[in-house]
């Protein structure tokens, strides 16, 4: 699909995608990496995706050893207006989120406000007797017991029961979507989603599969409850501001519009179209999502990643801001699937911003557990996680590499650019830490 004046989309701005922006803070020599194949991402992304038309618009960040050995720009925020994508730009990380809320979960179990096989109905005990679904709909639903209690554990590892509306799988599924539960269709607050969820059966025994979900909004839910503190205000007071994460929230101010990004989706005839799908973030989120509802810049998700990086370096150094201990972020990245299984073998999911295979699952993140299996380059004991709209990041504690990637694309499973992406990195690195 070239660039084309005639396209409608381009109405305006006949002129091609504006060439790539390359910054760096040190030459990529000096962190081990080759720049001249640094150089080959940008192309490859500008060829393939960009003046292609797949994708509006494309970021990458790539960080070693603390330092930003190579930052490209490409593509356009608006494809309307003709507004350049720029190192500052704001978009929807949605379900990249999803670390960040895990991770002050994770600040509170450290203070000793709460455990992780706590039942989760002690912190909300309208969900003590939620069962699972054996068949019927709405209003007439048919349950059994579940076999074990709902343990925050599960919250934290995707192993609750709990599902999104959006994967259409199951009768389950169908409820969700139904009785609007999930918190972006919320008008009564995330204690309105809490109660909606008690409404509805589980899709099996927590702790016996996998399913891509709702817990981590549940999470941020459980982070105001138990903390004493608005969700929102806690992320901002005690993440935010400590790591400078100044752009980064669940509503675009009105000083920040103008930097912005459009979300797209292909229309039936193969354009990019404005989507119209989520919430507008222009808005105060009623529910404050803590899945999927944070906005941010990759200036300021590479900072929340530089901030864990340090804390898992050899030796537990940390930086100048430590949100939690080096052995509490060990322990987020272990394998916590039961039985050690990988999400080949436990998922029921029919959706995630993970492949399968050689991938298990800790407390927020993805890991690799078995390099060869995914049959991509990279190390064992590598973290990462993406968002709707085909966002992605990946921290490799072994190597010391931080990289982030933004666009604004429904959906993100479309194109394999997130394997690639790890490829053309890894390929990158001239002098291995192995």
């Amino acid at each position: 699909m070239p660039w084309a004046a005639g396209d409608p989309h381009n109405a305006g701005h006949p002129q091609p995608p504006p060439t790539a922006q390359v910054t760096m803070t040190v030459k990529p020599e000096s962190q081990g990496m080759c720049s001249e194949r640094l150089a080959r991402i940008d192309r490859f992304l500008d060829q393939r995706y960009i003046a292609s038309g797949r994708l509006p618009c494309a970021q990458l960040q790539i960080s070693r050893n603390g330092q930003l050995v190579h930052q490209s720009v490409l593509g356009r925020a608006s494809l309307e207006t003709g507004q350049a994508m720029a190192e500052d730009t704001l978009v929807r990380i949605y379900s990249m989120t999803k670390p960040i809320t895990s991770l002050a979960f994770m600040m509170l179990v450290e203070e000793g406000l709460v455990m992780l096989d706590d039942p989760v109905h002690k912190h909300i005990p309208a969900w003590k007797d939620m069962g699972v679904y054996v068949g019927g709909l709405p209003g007439m639903f048919q349950t059994r017991p579940c076999d074990a209690p709902m343990r925050i554990i599960d919250l934290l590892r995707h192993t609750s029961g709990l599902t999104y509306g959006f994967q259409a799988r199951t009768n389950v599924d169908s409820a969700y979507r139904h009785l609007k539960v999930e918190p972006f269709d919320q008008k009564e607050g995330l204690d309105g989603f809490i109660e909606g969820l008690a409404k509805i059966p589980l899709e099996f025994s927590p702790g016996s599969a996998w399913n891509y979900s709702v817990a981590t909004d549940v999470l941020g839910y459980l982070v105001g409850k138990i903390s004493g503190m608005d969700f929102a205000e806690f992320l901002r007071t005690r993440i935010f501001e400590p790591l400078g994460m100044r752009d980064t929230s669940f509503q675009v101010r009105d000083d920040q519009v103008a930097r912005f990004a459009d979300c797209y989706a292909l229309s039936p005839t193969g354009k990019l179209v404005v989507s119209t799908l989520g919430r507008d973030f222009r808005q105060p989120a009623a529910a404050p999502s803590g899945g999927g509802g944070l906005v941010s810049t990759a200036g300021d998700y590479m900072r929340f990643c530089e901030a864990l990086r340090q804390i898992g370096q050899r030796g537990g150094k940390g930086g100048d801001t430590r949100l939690v201990s080096a052995k509490t972020l060990a322990l987020m990245l272990s394998n916590h699937l039961p039985g050690g299984a990988d999400l080949a073998d436990i998922s029921l999911s029919m959706f995630s911003e993970a492949t399968y295979k050689g991938v298990g699952f800790g407390l927020g993140f993805a890991v690799t557990t078995d390099v060869a299996k995914t049959m991509v380059a990279g190390s064992v004991g590598e973290y990462w996680w993406g968002g709707a709209a085909s966002t992605a990041f990946w921290i490799d504690p072994l190597e010391d590499i931080c990289v982030v990637f933004l666009t604004q694309f429904l959906p993100s499973n479309q194109y394999p650019i997130r394997r690639e992406l790890r490829s053309l990195v890894n390929a990158a690195v001239m002098e291995s830490k192995l």
